[in-house]
């Protein structure tokens, strides 16, 4: 079977109790129907039983049993074949999950065997005298300084086995016969407690179920991706995902040794790019999961007349005003946290193999100190790229030019980098989990002055994208990344495409806002005002429209609440929760629900919604029609009123989807049920389905409207290469500005032709009035 070019995805999510490939199986005809062209997984291989996501694989050489196995997926794949559909996989070559030794077979055999076991060299493994745990590998499982004393032997198998709890850790041979405190101190592992610091080995970010694994050795890139390989040979898949390689070693080198594997095929990496940092185009790859076309789409919709009064509030509430330069700071003071905490033990190590890399001697402290300001300061995930060659420079002669101070032991690093050996591994490897955690993982809940801008990938010190923004970026993709994908939800995204556009709608009215926000503080404090500020915009984002939350929607508010507070650390952290406060902020939800303040929020969505949904769809149909592959996340067809995971990995309703689509003969009205969307999804898709050659590859022309309200449309023409454009998509944006007297003389110059519009079916040319072309629904795809 040849390889099907991709033209857009539909991401699912599997799991092994709710949905599984055959679940996939049954889903093909309605997104066929849909328009989709290739169905993109999350991960398939075997991993944790009972896993919600897939990427805590336990065993690379096999797909996951619970999902149906290497038989499902074949018949998966062969009905998409059957409607000249396809597949896209999501593979993890950085981390396995290792929360529960006896499922995964490799890193049992080293608990077991230690340095001596032939899979020692598939983890990066710290094994010296002074790694913290005697040279063995720290296991930080156990919870207080007694739990040693509840360990016991398990001699109900075939082996003997240390537990604790419901875990299980091998024995060394001929170590078992003794009290089991002393059978623990003869192994080759030691359990630690969680908040020791101790972590021997390389971790996927501050996880410690999930083990980092040495894909430059090509023993390990040999044996993780056999079924990879297989799926090629057979002509299962026609693309590949690649989560997270900033965590490897050698990310382009792996990527090299990737299209080798996969041939042709689509390749898109999980890049997150810092502000203003361009793709790596001598990368052997087509592009990003999208991240970076997710922070366009939405900041074109941002009203920035709304700045000012947003900056004064979270000023106000949270203390900055969450602008460029408060972020900055933020997430340097972030960086330095979690460089000295989570991730101590990782800028462990790199402080020894710099020492052992350089020369020039130095004292620890001081030198691990500049280390930390070094990682700080650096503003993208990894300094190695191609187009970075001069980055890491200039941040050292910043730093040493505010703290001269820092110039002798910043030296020695550099010495020891520009060796280009584990030091200058490590360091990269480094940089990206501290950006991680420091920013999307604490910064993006601290922060709170437009909370739909804090995306992952997104720069929310600049407040939206303006026209030309927009559409340079645009061309850009369009030239140079014809076929990266691009996306406006994933299962990391905050919050759900529909949440952040009716968010992305306080920019417009924000004046009145902030005086709402203070006087719902003065009356309902919330225990931490900056808190309250980002909570109140999220409840506003998933308000019902003409109704208050039921006891789902309220439970699933306690829940994000406390996975933002604690992920935010200013009050309360995962490691070391203040129960005191999360009561309080606990109360505090309800008060808001069940009193006044929720009133207000109520009549105030009930007005702002439809702007909400007009700025939704025009999202939508600007990705749809955009440069680049297009994905629709699962069920974002409709509306999705999802937080941050596990939230917005919840069950889809596709018998309801499906039902919808077939009743749907006319334009449907903007509404609460969601149709104008699916209608919308549905028409953007098969017209890409129809005309691919004027989509992926094809050309992008910026379009400008004229008159009173140009800036308030947002309109490109798109056509096969070298060809005028035979499609042009239009969308409002900024539409509460429209109330008062429509969009008076503002029009729109199409190209010289008869134009059809797929959404109305009305015919245009000319210059056609706004209020003409977007009447009914605020969005138009135009074909020639």
């Amino acid at each position: 079977m040849a390889i099907l070019p991709v033209r857009s995805t539909y991401r699912l999510q599997l799991r092994g109790d709710r949905f599984t490939l055959a679940d996939a199986r049954r889903t093909v005809e309605y997104l066929h129907q849909l328009g989709v062209t290739h169905v993109y997984l999350s991960p398939v291989l075997t991993s944790t039983r009972g896993s919600t996501h897939g990427y805590d694989i336990t065993d690379p050489t096999t797909v996951n049993p619970d999902l149906g196995g290497r038989t499902a997926l074949r018949a998966l794949a062969d009905e998409l074949r059957s409607r000249d559909m396809g597949l896209v996989v999501d593979i993890v070559p950085n981390h396995v999950g290792v929360a529960d030794p006896r499922q995964n077979r490799w890193w049992w055999h080293v608990l077991k065997y230690g340095r001596d076991s032939e899979y020692a060299g598939y983890f990066d493994i710290d094994w010296s005298p002074d790694n913290g745990s005697g040279g063995r590998i720290a296991l930080p499982v156990l919870r207080n300084d007694t739990d040693p004393g509840a360990m016991t032997v398990d001699r109900s198998g075939d082996e003997p086995m240390l537990a604790f709890g419901e875990l299980r850790f091998p024995i060394a041979d001929g170590t078992d016969n003794d009290h089991p405190l002393r059978i623990h101190d003869r192994q080759h592992y030691r359990l630690v407690n969680g908040e020791s610091g101790v972590a021997t080995y390389r971790r996927f970010f501050a996880v410690n179920e999930l083990a980092g694994i040495r894909q430059e050795n090509p023993v390990v890139f040999a044996a993780t991706h056999s079924e990879l390989a297989a799926w090629c040979t057979h002509d299962l898949i026609d693309g590949v995902r690649v989560d997270h390689p900033d965590g490897l070693a050698d990310p382009a080198g792996y990527l090299r040794r990737l299209r080798e594997l996969i041939g042709p095929r689509l390749l898109v990496i999980e890049k997150v790019l810092g502000a203003r940092e361009p793709l790596d185009r001598t990368l052997p790859i087509d592009g990003t999961t999208g991240y970076d076309a997710l922070a366009d789409y939405g900041g074109v919709l941002i009203d920035p007349a709304g700045e000012p009064a947003l900056s004064e509030l979270s000023h106000h509430l949270v203390g900055g005003s969450g602008d460029a330069g408060w972020f900055h700071e933020a997430e340097q003071r972030a960086k330095r946290v979690v460089a000295q905490t989570i991730l101590g033990p990782d800028v462990r190590r790199l402080v020894t193999a710099i020492e052992l890399e350089s020369t020039t001697p130095i004292d620890r402290p001081t030198l691990a100190a500049a280390v930390v300001e070094l990682l700080a300061a650096i503003p993208v995930y990894r300094v190695d790229y191609a187009p970075l060659t001069e980055l890491l420079g200039a941040v050292i002669a910043d730093l040493t030019a505010d703290n001269p101070g820092l110039a002798d032991p910043l030296g020695v690093v550099i010495e020891a980098l520009a060796g280009g050996g584990v030091a200058a591994v490590r360091f990269n490897q480094v940089c990206g989990a501290v950006t991680a955690k420091a920013v999307e993982d604490s910064v993006y809940y601290r922060a709170a002055r437009l909370v739909s801008l804090q995306e992952v990938g997104g720069d929310p010190g600049r407040f939206g994208r303006s026209l030309n923004d927009f559409h340079q970026a645009n061309a850009v993709r369009a030239r140079y990344w014809p076929a990266s994908m691009t996306t406006l939800g994933t299962h990391d995204t905050k919050r759900s495409e529909d949440v952040r556009a009716r968010i992305g709608v306080l920019s417009q009215i924000a004046e009145r806002w902030s005086a709402l926000v203070l006087a719902w503080h003065l009356g309902t404090p919330c225990p931490d005002p900056g808190m309250g500020l980002f909570l109140l915009q999220n409840m506003v984002g998933v308000w019902p429209v003409g109704g208050a939350p039921d006891t789902d929607l309220r439970e699933r508010l306690h829940a994000y609440a406390e996975k933002a507070a604690r992920e935010s650390g200013a009050r309360t952290s995962w490691e070391r929760v203040d129960n005191d406060f999360e009561w309080s902020l606990q109360e505090w939800i309800d008060a808001v629900v069940d009193g006044p303040v929720g009133a207000a929020i109520g009549e105030l969505v009930d007005e702002i919604a439809p702007h909400g949904w007009s700025d939704a769809l025009a999202q939508k149909l600007l990705q749809l029609a955009g440069p680049g592959i297009p994905d629709v996340y699962q069920g974002t067809e409709l509306w999705d009123d999802s937080l941050v995971d596990p939230d917005n990995r919840r069950p889809v309703d596709f018998a309801a989807r499906i039902r919808l689509l077939h009743t749907l003969d006319e334009t449907p009205a903007l509404d609460g049920t969601g149709a104008a969307k699916l209608w919308i999804t549905a028409h953007a898709l098969w017209l890409r389905r129809d005309r691919p050659a004027s989509f992926v590859g094809g050309t992008y022309r910026p379009l400008h409207a004229t008159g009173r309200h140009a800036h308030r449309v947002v309109a490109f023409g798109r056509g096969q290469p070298g060809a005028e454009p035979d499609v042009v998509a239009v969308a409002a944006r900024h539409t509460v500005g429209l109330a008062d007297g429509g969009w008076a003389d503002t029009a729109l110059t199409l190209p010289d032709a008869t134009w059809i519009d797929r959404i109305s079916g009305r015919r245009f040319s000319g210059t056609v009035p706004a209020g003409e072309l977007l009447a009914g629904l605020p969005v138009a795809l135009l074909v020639r």
